[in-house]
């Protein structure tokens, strides 16, 4: 067993299992559960498939290298320009949002512990301490990452036990919203929460020695972790709580709320698994930027710290109240980064008549996504259906 690889996995798996995941039986399960689960399918393959375009560029541009030096090497200049540009925004936005989710979770426990700190304060501390452990390297990451994934499995197991005796199952049949565009709108919220693409790059490096089959299942199995989650945290919650009570509630802490008022300890529960969520998804995301900058700049680590978290620190302070406003902003980007950048990069590996960047020998050795042409077009395709969905 390769304890590498399946750290990697779940790397792959905690970046996606943002706090996101919580808000998602509030805007799928007016729809009924049916086409819930089918546009959650939908998003899950799409975002897969890109990832392992990703992850083919990755392998024929000499390893996995930063993004900057990938999109160099298949886009040219202008395309290394293009791709930082999104990356470097799209990671931003992120660690901002993280940044000012786990700033309020800190302040509220160090308040329960009896001392008090100022929202800036929290922030600040979160940042320094989180940002450190990323700075130690992806081993760090992993090791902790696997930790904190097995506590939020057991975490989100025990809130499932919790809920499931009591579940409803006129509740799971019911739908209150047959608006498909409405459906359609919720496409983004969905689409962000399977964003972890952005951390291929850094386990590409860390697992220099695994096969191309088994970086492929890496993948595969860190993205259907968080489509697992996800689907059980929503037949859950919708079996316990009616769509009409489901979309009157505007944030996450309503919904826990109205959990806790049925089982007392569920709120506790699920404060950690936030907590625990957003931990995760800062480590991944942060790993991704700090190995860009690595990438980028060329410089030691302290140097590389300072500028991987100065601007969204920066930024968290001066927005610190724009938590859901950053992750949409994150949402539009993404779609560029995640969907259209890969399938740019792969088009340009596979058309190219004189591999420079790989020896012409071992490309038939490298692994390549399948589906052809036809696989392509449909990835295309569910891009513009996403921007559609941003921009309904």
């Amino acid at each position: 067993m390769n304890m590498k690889l399946i750290g990697s996995a779940l790397i792959v798996a905690g970046t996606a299992l943002g706090a996101g995941m919580l808000a998602i039986p509030m805007v799928l399960a007016q729809f009924g559960l049916l086409w819930g689960t089918l546009l959650m399918l939908v998003i899950w393959l799409g975002t897969t498939y890109a990832a392992l375009l990703l992850l083919e560029v990755s392998i024929k541009s000499g390893g996995g290298l930063g993004m900057n030096t990938i999109a160099r090497k298949t886009l040219g200049k202008g395309g290394q320009v293009v791709t930082n540009g999104l990356l470097y925004a799209l990671l931003v936005c992120l660690l901002m949002a993280y940044i000012i989710g786990a700033g309020d979770l800190v302040k509220k426990m160090t308040t329960g512990l009896g001392l008090e700190l100022s929202m800036v304060q929290s922030q600040i501390i979160f940042t320094l301490i989180a940002g450190a452990v990323v700075a130690a390297g992806t081993a760090v990451v992993d090791k902790l990452n696997r930790v904190l994934f097995a506590i939020m499995v057991v975490v989100l197991a025990l809130t499932l036990m919790s809920l499931m005796p009591s579940m409803s199952f006129e509740h799971l049949f019911e739908a209150t919203n047959n608006d498909k565009v409405d459906l359609i709108k919720t496409s983004s919220v969905l689409f962000t929460s399977f964003g972890f693409m952005v951390v291929i790059p850094s386990l590409v490096t860390y697992n220099g020695e695994a096969t191309h089959k088994q970086l492929r299942n890496m993948v595969v199995v860190g993205s259907v972790i968080p489509l697992a989650c996800y689907l059980l945290w929503l037949y859950a919650v919708v079996g316990n709580l009616s769509p009409e009570q489901l979309v009157k509630f505007s944030n996450v802490s309503e919904l826990i709320v109205a959990l806790g008022e049925r089982f007392t300890s569920i709120q506790v529960i699920l404060s950690g698994f936030t907590g625990l969520a957003l931990l995760t998804s800062f480590l991944g995301v942060a790993m991704a930027l700090f190995d860009q900058n690595a990438d980028t700049f060329k410089q030691n680590r302290a140097v590389t710290y300072v500028l991987t978290f100065i601007l969204p620190l920066a930024g968290a302070l001066w927005a610190a109240d724009q938590f859901l406003s950053v992750l949409g902003y994150a949402g539009f980007i993404l779609v560029f980064l995640a969907i259209f950048v890969p399938m740019a990069m792969t088009i340009k590996v596979r058309s190219s008549e004189r591999l420079t960047f790989v020896e012409q020998e071992t490309v038939a050795e490298c692994y390549q996504a399948g589906g052809g042409q036809l696989a392509l077009g449909l990835s295309f395709m569910f891009g513009c259906f996403l921007l559609a969905a941003q921009l309904i």
